[in-house]
């Protein structure tokens, strides 16, 4: 059997079935994708111009519009360009950096939902004690430790996918490479991996929402005991957009990797939503559900009003 290195490029073969829609699909993702990157701009210019939201929630959430000016910018540049009528080829190794960064900055954001949702179970359950429990360090390590185990679980996958041989067909029936488009392509049998790949994808997953879960089971419990109405209203605007954006992530995840039969275009269009739409979102969740953001967003965007007079 060859080696891996006998399939030097892979055709992505695009979204399925929506053949001579490139034009209208190169103008609606372009859209997406801009506003996505201004968004998480704009609120990574908020919080860190803004002193009052120099806490750990604000921390937390400047990472997570990283990991979204990111994580669409994995597959969307390669997918414009080919909508844009050129080349749908991609190397080997460019093939296998989208797949490692795409799980890479996933399992991240993953990870990330499960730490935010320990700090608002601690900033709630234990409010006297929050400063002390979620110190500097303790965010650093947290924050440093999401990407540590983001890039292990990407190592882990990626390595799973590219030992095999890919000596034959080099077609990639996707919008970029993928783990379960990858092995349709391998020249040996994938049954053992694609177990080991499902096990693994989903445990991932699974882990992180059942921690989330707890998390917001003594949440809820906490701010059902708050006599305060206003206090009450508070703390669920607070956790909603939390959990909003948590259920925008965590679904894709499910409908992708984890149902018994595959269904491309499902796929494709479930892929779409959580690589563009959603980290689109993100921003106007978290903002238009804050205050402090909202009013921290107004300051900067009179400022850049302003800017050209000064």
């Amino acid at each position: 059997m060859g080696n891996a290195s006998v399939v030097t490029k892979f055709i992505l073969l695009g979204i399925p079935h929506t053949e001579d829609l490139e034009t209208m699909l190169f103008v609606l993702f372009l859209g997406c994708y801009v506003f996505t990157l201004m968004g998480n701009l704009l609120i990574l210019l908020a919080i860190v111009s803004s002193t009052r939201l120099h806490t750990p929630m604000y921390f937390f959430l400047c990472q997570l519009s990283v990991c979204d000016i990111f994580f669409p910018s994995v597959s969307s540049p390669k997918m414009l360009f080919y909508l844009s009528g050129n080349s749908r080829a991609i190397s080997y190794a460019g093939c296998m950096s989208q797949l490692f960064f795409y799980h890479f900055l996933g399992c991240t954001e993953c990870f990330l939902y499960t730490v935010m949702a320990y700090d608002r179970f601690v900033a709630i359950c234990y409010p006297l004690r929050y400063t002390v429990i979620m110190s500097h360090r303790v965010c650093a390590i947290l924050a440093v430790g999401t990407s540590f185990f983001g890039c292990i679980q990407a190592t882990f996958l990626t390595t799973l996918t590219f030992q095999l041989p890919y000596c034959g067909p080099n077609e990639v029936d996707y919008f970029f490479c993928d783990i379960p488009v990858m092995l349709k392509l391998a020249c040996a049998d994938t049954s053992a991996l694609e177990r080991v790949g499902f096990v693994s994808v989903g445990l991932m997953p699974l882990s992180c929402f059942l921690l989330i879960l707890t998390s917001y089971s003594r949440i809820v419990c906490s701010i059902l005991q708050i006599r305060s109405t206003e206090g009450r209203r508070r703390a669920f605007s607070t956790c909603s957009a939390h959990l909003t954006a948590i259920l925008l992530s965590f679904m894709p995840v499910v409908l992708i990797y984890l149902q018994p039969t595959p269904n491309p275009w499902l796929n494709a269009t479930v892929q779409v939503l959580n690589n563009l739409v959603t980290p689109m979102l993100n921003p106007l969740i978290y903002s238009l559900r804050n205050k402090e953001v909202k009013y921290s967003l107004r300051k900067v965007l009179q400022q850049v009003a302003f800017l050209p007079e000064q």
